[in-house]
């Protein structure tokens, strides 16, 4: 009986704290949200560019390694 209730507890303290993430913001609010340094990732090329040549150095070590490269950064 106290090891339900005690889980009813949680379970009710966890959808509170889950539904209080939920807010509407006002129009002039939302350009904030939108700048680039709110994005996960501010720079995506460059980012795309260093996994590039991590992925050519490291030859086949990375996701983004087609399999060649000699370590020097040759394609």
């Amino acid at each position: 009986m106290k090891i339900q209730r005690s889980i009813l507890t949680i379970l009710i303290l966890a959808v509170s704290v889950g539904l209080s993430g939920c807010i509407s913001l006002a129009p002039w609010e939302r350009g904030n949200l939108a700048k680039p340094q709110m994005a996960l990732d501010p720079h995506p090329m460059q980012s795309v560019i260093r996994a590039h040549n991590y992925g050519s150095r490291e030859s086949g070590a990375s996701v983004n390694a087609a399999g060649g490269g000699g370590g020097c950064g040759c394609f």
